[in-house]
Parts: structure tokens; sequence; C-alpha cells
């Protein structure tokens, strides 16, 4: 089983990890995150600044919204998974 890991030690590479956060409901998430600095934001195209960079997920397949997650696991891990026994 993957434990997740503090968010601090998380890729900012640019890579796709599972990132968990909390919304403003207080509901625990799950998401396929990345995190964007404004360097990488600008270069797709529109007007970015300082406070635009950090950690990106898709709400759906045209909505995206920035996150700030507790905690990360590489991508298709989940704290939940346990290998069967025999």
């Amino acid at each position: 089983m993957s434990k997740n890991q503090p968010i601090s030690t998380a890729p900012k590479d640019g890579s796709k990890i599972q990132v968990f956060w909390t919304d403003e409901d207080g509901q625990e998430n799950q998401s396929i995150g990345q995190y964007r600095s404004v360097d990488r934001l600008k270069a797709g195209g529109g007007e970015w600044d300082e406070t635009d960079a950090g950690w990106w997920i898709f709400t759906d397949s045209q909505t995206q919204k920035k996150v700030s997650p507790h905690s990360w696991q590489p991508a298709g891990k989940t704290g939940d998974e346990d290998p069967e026994e025999d």
C-alpha cells in the first residue's frame, strides 16, 4: 500500500500525480493534478502572474481549477490499494 506523501515533496516538473485536497465544504477529494509554474502557464498563452502558479486539476474535460493539496502519491496509486494475499 502506498502512503500519501506531504505535498512539499511532490515533483514540480509538470508531471501528473494524484493529489489529495479538501474543498471549501470540507469534503476530501483526490484528483490527478499537475504543478504549473508561471513560465509553464505563460507558455500556454494568456495573462498569468505569480498568484496563478500552483497545483491544477481538471474538474471536467474542459474546466481546470487551482487547488491547495495537502498530500500526494504517484499517479495511478491510491492509499487503499492492498495486494491480495493468498
